[in-house]
């Protein structure tokens, strides 16, 4: 408050330097909450005593009745015109400014807020002096004048009212249902005692044992953190160290709620070796980490934040982290009582008193408001419900909390205004700035004068240039949301339909086939497709297309992968990819993160889904105190039973090629703790074994690459058998194994299949391939000489039943891989009316503490759309444009070349696919 001898000096110098000196207080007409207002009748009756007319415009919504600053000496009147300096609020609407005033107010211009430009433009225009009470900061550069406490104490009172709702909507009945918000008590001394009430019946012991100790967390320990806490310290009530945090959250009382107050040093430090210089952090913000989502918000169960953050400042909390705060706890320190519900994670609400959109509470992205002033921000879909029901955290963040409690801030704001008054009034908006003598607190906040900004100000108009060649990148680009998606098989319809879902986001096909990208564009309205040859395009032509794009998503072939993902990090464009992360990606990891960008692989079925709903299980069963001891997963796509008419119950629904290449593979796992290695070459169809987990389908699988790298990738080192494989029908490694031996998966290059050699048939082909030099040779004579070379009767159905043994001219691709992988993806395909189907199996060996031994079954089968998506296409491209969005709206922030096993990543890819419908079931046995 106002000393008084300071106060009196105050007036006596106003005395001295006015002359019948005439102000004006405005409504407040921003919102229809607004009941402040700069001065209360007590400070209008001094400075009416000292010789100043005031005259206040009339308002039936103003906290003070129009009599009171009638009592006290004020002239109420609708026409404030005749006053040279005017007081308000907030902004005022751009039709009732006068020329040549001086205004003085919160006019969020500073920042070169898009929405105020247009009212900044019309005070230079009518040559108005702005006074803003933000830049009225004294010496050290902290405000002089602000609403700073009273935000604080309404902030508090309506976190603890919605924590009271929350709780109930979450199954509990607290003391915190009787504080209601704070708009709804006459003044601050009623809602301490709503909260002191609240407080009685917690000292008493009347908190449900199944929420467990509430810890608040205050950042900052500015105007806004004390008034919150002034508030808080009613309730009975312990403060501990930022380090103290985590026992109090795990055994702390119930008879009490625990407060910690945390500063920049608790929670930032420099990227490069640790430490905290605040020095430092003031002139290079960006060398600086938060480890508030690690150290501080995990024991938090609400959180009070008043912190001022700029840009370039690391961010309290991300949307990646809200991803991992929020998810369902395996803790011991969140209780349950017999029939009372457990609450879904520790954090239960914010007050983000800062109110700044998108700034240190990464996902409050919009303000709340009195009307509606909270929300439930669900992490897992990155939305914000207006509930206290459902998944989430509870948010309130309204920007004009102060004016619930408004006569007290009104008398608050004034104290703290009325000894700069005697200096603003001089203030003649007509003549120039140079003949003032404003001093230095009055000066610096001087934002405009004489129809132009101030020196200290120019810079909000590069601001605003910046604005603007942001903007106008931003809609060129539809609003720099941009998608390039690099190639039109089979995956692209369904990844390309789920993104087209959102308006926001321009979607482009690039591919070799432009009819297929072609016929995409059609079927998709506002989508564009071109021509590329990735292969053959030089890396500048695809930069071009790349520079358009946000994130880039990779279908081509898998070798094509690292060329692509150096053309990224030279644009510093995002990228995902559904193929493995070979080697040459990895190398690239550094040069990605330096870049800044994501290269996200394995976020297709296999790899992808199989890690998605394998890390859910394992990381379920050891948040639990499971040990996992065995991992075995196959996975494969097939086409539905009755359609698996031929000798390798197989059709191709993706790249035909990469299905027989991968029969020649080598192959890695553990076996009961040893190492099994399998040769490249043909060995690995030898190690094919029946499956009975899904008994009406007759399924066999055989490994697939390395198994051993998934102990340390999956967190499962104890495991004694790691075993990923490849699942097919029962007959296809048979029928594999007869063309492996004929040769006609090599895929080295036969000079019979040279593009510019002579033609040759299939019949010729085979011929060649057995070393039977006469290829007019009788057809039974072939037939016995096939049965006899391979040791199978079974080996000339095979080939008849593909055709392999007619005279049909052989398409010649070099190699006699590449060629019957042509021909069969023609012969081999789904028909019109045909479907595929996709299996995944993981069976995953627990050892719980008790001693019991379980094998957990994940089962994930999914059809395919009979003349819509297939199961292959859907199971691919779905959660590769599921990444690709989540990279999009920054749920996905780490860079440099990742996988999706992070929590965040993966729970959320699940959670958006089983809302596509591509659930899994379980299975359990105990032994």
């Amino acid at each position: 408050m106002l000393n008084a001898q300071n106060f009196n000096r105050s007036l006596s110098i106003i005395r001295t330097l006015t002359s019948k000196k005439i102000i004006a207080i405005r409504r407040e007409d921003q919102s229809v909450w607004e009941r402040r207002a700069p001065f209360s009748p007590t400070h209008v009756r001094k400075l009416v005593k000292n010789g100043i007319k005031v005259i206040v415009q009339p308002s039936n919504r103003r906290a003070y009745p129009m009599q009171n600053y009638l009592n006290a000496g004020a002239v109420v009147q609708e026409d404030i015109s005749e006053a040279k300096v005017i007081f308000g609020v907030k902004q005022v609407p751009i039709e009732q400014l006068i020329p040549d005033k001086t205004y003085c107010l919160f006019s969020h211009t500073i920042k070169a807020q898009e929405t105020n430009m247009p009212l900044l433009d019309a005070i230079l225009e009518k040559r108005i002096r702005l006074i803003d009470y933000e830049k009225l900061m004294d010496e050290k550069g902290q405000r002089v004048v602000a609403f700073g406490k009273m935000a604080g104490i309404a902030g508090i009172v309506n976190i603890l009212h919605g924590l009271g709702l929350r709780l109930l909507a979450l199954g509990h009945h607290t003391p915190f249902m009787h504080i209601g918000p704070a708009h709804n008590y006459r003044n601050s001394s009623m809602a301490r005692q709503a909260v002191r009430d609240a407080g009685y019946e917690i000292a008493l012991g009347l908190m449900p044992k199944s929420i467990g100790p509430l810890t608040f967390v205050f950042t900052g320990s500015g105007n806004v953190s004390q008034g919150s806490q002034e508030v808080f310290q009613e309730l009975p009530h312990e403060y501990v160290t930022p380090e103290m945090l985590r026992k109090a959250a795990e055994h702390g009382s119930l008879t009490k709620v625990y407060g910690c107050e945390v500063r920049r040093r608790h929670y930032l430090e420099r990227a490069d070796g640790g430490g905290f210089d605040p020095i430092e952090y003031e002139e290079h913000p960006e060398r600086y980490v938060s480890t508030f989502s690690k150290k501080i918000a995990p024991y938090a169960s609400v959180i009070i934040n008043g912190i001022y953050w700029a840009v370039n400042s690391p961010k309290l909390l991300t949307i990646p982290d809200a991803k991992h705060l929020l998810q369902a706890p395996h803790t011991p320190w969140l209780p349950t009582s017999k029939g009372a519900p457990a609450l879904p994670h520790r954090m239960l609400a914010i007050s983000d008193i800062s109110a700044d959109p998108g700034g240190s509470i990464e996902f409050m992205n919009e303000c709340t408001t009195i009307d509606t002033p909270f929300c439930l921000y669900d992490a897992d879909r990155n939305k914000d419900a207006k509930s206290f029901s459902g998944p989430g955290v509870l948010v309130c963040s309204i920007d004009n909390m102060p004016t619930q409690i408004p006569r007290e801030s009104t008398d608050f704001f004034g104290d703290l205004l009325l000894p700069f008054t005697h200096n603003i009034i001089q203030s003649n908006a007509q003549e120039p700035l140079e003949k003032h003598n404003f001093n230095p607190v009055i000066h610096g906040a001087i934002i405009a004068s004489n129809g132009k900004l101030t020196p200290n100000y120019e810079y909000i108009q590069e601001l605003r240039k910046a604005h603007i060649r942001y903007k106008s990148t931003a809609e060129s680009n539809n609003m720099a949301k941009n998608v390039l998606i690099l190639g039109a098989g089979r995956v692209a319809p369904p990844l390309v339909e789920y993104l087209h879902r959102d308006k926001t986001i321009g979607i482009m096909v690039a591919c070799e086939n432009k009819d297929l990208s072609d016929n995409i564009a059609r079927t998709y309205p506002g989508v564009e497709s071109t021509y590329l040859n990735a292969i053959e395009t030089s890396d500048s032509t695809m930069e071009e297309l790349i520079e358009r794009a946000n994130v880039v998503v990779s279908i081509l072939p898998a070798n094509l992968h690292p060329r692509v993902a150096r053309c990224c990090i030279n644009q510093k464009t995002h990228m995902v990819t559904a193929s493995y992360m070979s080697n040459q990606i990895k190398e690239l990891h550094q040069e990605a993160y330096n870049a800044g960008i994501t290269i996200l692989n394995e976020v297709g079925l296999d790899p992808g889904i199989d890690h998605l709903l394998a890390l859910e299980c394992i990381q379920e069963a050891q948040n639990l105190g499971g040990r996992i001891t065995s991992f075995e997963s196959f996975c494969g796509g097939l086409p539905a039973p009755e359609f698996s008419d031929n000798p390798l119950r197989y059709k191709f629904s993706w790249s035909p090629r990469g299905a027989l290449l991968n029969t020649l593979s080598s192959a890695k796992y553990i076996r009961k703790g040893q190492i099994v290695e399998i040769s490249e070459g043909g060995e690995l169809m030898g190690a094919t074994k029946a499956l009975d987990f899904l008994p009406g389908f007759n399924l066999e699988g055989f490994p697939n690459r390395d198994s051993t790298i998934y102990s340390k990738l999956y967190g499962i080192e104890d495991a004694n058998t790691i075993l990923r494989g490849t699942l097919r029908y029962s007959g296809f490694s048979q029928s594999t194994r007869i063309l492996q031996f004929i040769g006609l998966l090599d895929p080295e290059p036969h000079p019979s299949l040279h593009a510019q050699g002579p033609e040759i048939t299939w019949r010729q082909l085979i011929c060649t391939l057995l070393g039977v030099e006469d290829a007019n040779i009788f057809y039974g004579n072939l037939t016995m000489h096939i049965s006899e070379r391979t040791g199978s009767d079974y080996a000339v159905d095979v080939l008849e039943e593909l055709g392999l043994l007619e005279d049909t001219n052989v398409v010649k691709c070099g190699s006699p891989l590449d060629s019957l992988t042509h021909y069969l993806s023609s012969r081999l395909t789904l028909g019109k009316n045909e479907r595929d189907l996709v299996i995944l199996r993981h069976d995953i060996g627990i050892n719980w503490p008790d001693n019991r031994k379980e094998i957990r079954g994940v089962n994930f089968v999914v059809y395919g759309d009979v003349n819509g998506h297939s199961a292959m296409a859907k199971t691919v491209g779905y959660p590769t444009a599921i990444a690709a969005k989540m990279i999009l709206d920054g749920e996905i922030q780490e860079r440099g070349c990742v996988l999706p096993f992070a929590p965040e990543i993966y729970r959320t890819m699940l959670q958006r696919l089983r809302s596509e419908g591509l659930s899994n079931t379980e299975t359990s046995k105990f032994h």
